[in-house]
């Protein structure tokens, strides 16, 4: 994988490559040949690193490609009628964006990067075209559409059942399980959104997820320093969430 530029400094930025991408494995089918991948490359354009605040696509704006995150962090959100933001995800190194907008031909929502990112463009069009031509490919679309189907649900119920501090429990347990995938320590990772940011998303007033932060550390759940997360009892943290952990994952 060819190392993303780092924040100050004026490296160019190199062409993305799948078959050298440590993250190539999450995006995209494992069975692809060396051949296959290279066609996938001659589409796929690498963006210059992002700075925070970057807006990535708008709401409304015409559907034209999907996104996915390479180095750094995304949220998505949507803008109410009367102009207040809700956020609907976050999203990070190995992730697709943009999949909502292929039905109506719109983003349905906005995407703002969180802290320095890059991502890898896949125009939409030309990818539909090569999926037609390589089957895993398009069943690998089909499966990354449900699990963002799948994962609205799980946010559903998690806003409609689940207690305040279950909201909190589940999202850190889920953000774990997700770095853990990814190769990163799943007890140890930095939070790059803000505990605003995090309120938002769970439906929770700030002050509401400071203190729960505030009790989970107390009780010996995480240590919390600055964005800097330590989990340090998940078991504990799987039972406060009401969440199923799989065994073998946490021991």
């Amino acid at each position: 994988m060819d190392e993303p530029r780092k924040p100050g400094t004026s490296r160019p930025v190199q062409q993305a490559h799948c078959n050298n991408c440590s993250l190539s494995t999450l995006c995209l089918p494992v069975s692809l040949g060396l051949t296959d991948i290279d066609r996938l490359d001659t589409i796929i354009s690498k963006s210059s690193p992002l700075k925070k605040g970057a807006l990535l696509f708008d709401q409304g704006q015409a559907f034209s490609s999907i996104f996915a995150v390479r180095a750094g962090s995304v949220k998505t959100y949507t803008v109410t009628p009367d102009g207040d933001e809700q956020i609907t995800g976050f999203y990070f190194p190995g992730e697709l964006i943009g999949l909502s907008g292929i039905d109506s031909g719109q983003y349905p929502n906005a995407a703002r990067v969180l802290e320095t990112t890059t991502v890898c463009n896949i125009p939409f069009a030309r990818l539909d075209d090569l999926a037609g031509e390589l089957p895993e490919l398009r069943r690998q679309i089909m499966r990354t559409m449900s699990r963002e189907i799948r994962d609205d649900q799980q946010m559903l119920l998690l806003l409609s059942k689940k207690t305040a501090e279950q909201r909190l429990a589940t999202f850190l347990i889920r953000l774990s399980e997700r770095f853990r995938i990814r190769g990163y320590s799943r007890t140890r990772f930095r939070l790059s959104m803000s505990r605003n940011e995090i309120a938002n998303y769970l439906g929770l007033a700030i002050e509401t997820v400071s203190r729960l932060f505030t009790r989970f550390q107390k009780s010996g759940l995480i240590q919390v320093e600055g964005k800097e997360i330590d989990i340090t009892d998940i078991s504990q943290l799987y039972l406060q969430s009401g969440e199923c952990p799989n065994l073998q994952q946490t021991t």
